[in-house]
């Protein structure tokens, strides 16, 4: 038990570490943009003496360190500042976006997930018949297959040709309607998840050949334990380590990819806030979206390493 605390201590001093080198990276990567904030809100029309007053008012015409500094403390209250003419607080839109972009994230990693284990486990137990030599062509071609590329494909097949899934419109609530929600999320999650399918088809399947090779496999086997159960309760249980370690680092990929697909199929999430932000010359849209997807992904990959806990007990006393 002292070393599982000492485990979820470690991680949780380096979480708040973390987060400030973030924030420092995206708000100096931000401070070269050539944008003028103040531009970017009052528009075209405006004077210089209103320009000016935006730039004081607003604190950017302050040493860069202090604008951190500034933006760090509003960034711990909540506020990641506002855009536009009409001052839209970009915590509000974030607010309205993430969930969209986080659903669409998990329904992504759900639909992998599911696919690679059941094709991974195939693959090891049938390794070197047909059925292996068949899953490992599909899974390459996952792996080879963009996501966005698959999800022009998948608007061209079932939304131009047959009108089965749409591929634009509103985004029903699942709560108020299921059928709406999940036929609209069917092609993005799918084209999100194909490619992250494919490669941790291959990694389980890896794991899963070098754990039946192991001598505890053939003694259970031997001592009349049925496989089914010495491979349900003991194999696919330790040889979920490694792909998990892959998933912690899958979940960045699915999360960037989302951004993109969420474009293509006029989701209103994260992707289409930062396109806004850059169409409309809104860099602190830009630096707020920016900067959650990645505080999402730290902490995400944070959850990802508890769960080495829960599958594999020795990991405890590390």
């Amino acid at each position: 038990m002292n070393n599982l605390i000492r485990l979820v201590g470690r991680r949780l001093v380096a979480l708040p570490i973390m987060v400030l080198g973030v924030t420092l990276l995206v708000f100096f990567l931000m401070s070269f943009s050539k944008i003028d904030p103040a531009y970017s809100a009052l528009g075209e029309g405006a004077s210089e003496k209103a320009l000016e007053d935006y730039r004081e008012a607003h604190g950017l015409n302050l040493p860069w360190p202090v604008q951190y500094v500034n933006f760090l403390i509003g960034f711990l209250k909540g506020d990641l500042g506002t855009y536009g003419a009409s001052q839209t607080s970009v915590a509000e839109r974030v607010s309205h976006a993430f969930p969209i972009t986080i659903q669409l994230t998990f329904l992504g990693l759900i639909i992998a997930v599911i696919f690679s284990v059941l094709f991974g486990v195939l693959a090891a137990l049938y390794r070197d018949t047909w059925v292996d030599q068949v899953i490992r062509i599909i899974s390459i071609a996952c792996i080879a297959t963009p996501s966005f590329w698959l999800a022009v494909l998948l608007i061209q097949a079932f939304t131009v040709n047959t009108f089965i899934f749409p591929a634009a419109g509103a985004l029903p609530a699942f709560s108020d309607d299921p059928y709406g929600y999940t036929m609209r999320m069917a092609m993005p999650a799918f084209a999100l998840a194909v490619p992250v399918a494919g490669s941790l088809t291959r990694v389980i399947r890896t794991a899963m050949v070098e754990e039946l090779d192991k001598d505890y496999v053939r003694t259970a086997i031997g001592a009349g334990i049925p496989k089914a159960v010495v491979v349900s309760r003991n194999v696919l249980r330790n040889a979920l380590i490694t792909p998990v370690t892959v998933l912690g680092l899958r979940i960045g990929y699915l999360m960037g990819g989302a951004v993109i697909i969420e474009v293509i199929f006029t989701l209103p999430g994260m992707g289409m806030a930062i396109l806004d932000g850059v169409q409309q010359n809104h860099p602190t849209l830009v630096q707020g979206v920016t900067l959650v997807v990645a505080l999402a992904f730290i902490v995400i990959n944070i959850v990802v390493d508890m769960l080495y806990v829960l599958i594999n007990p020795r990991i405890r006393t590390v």
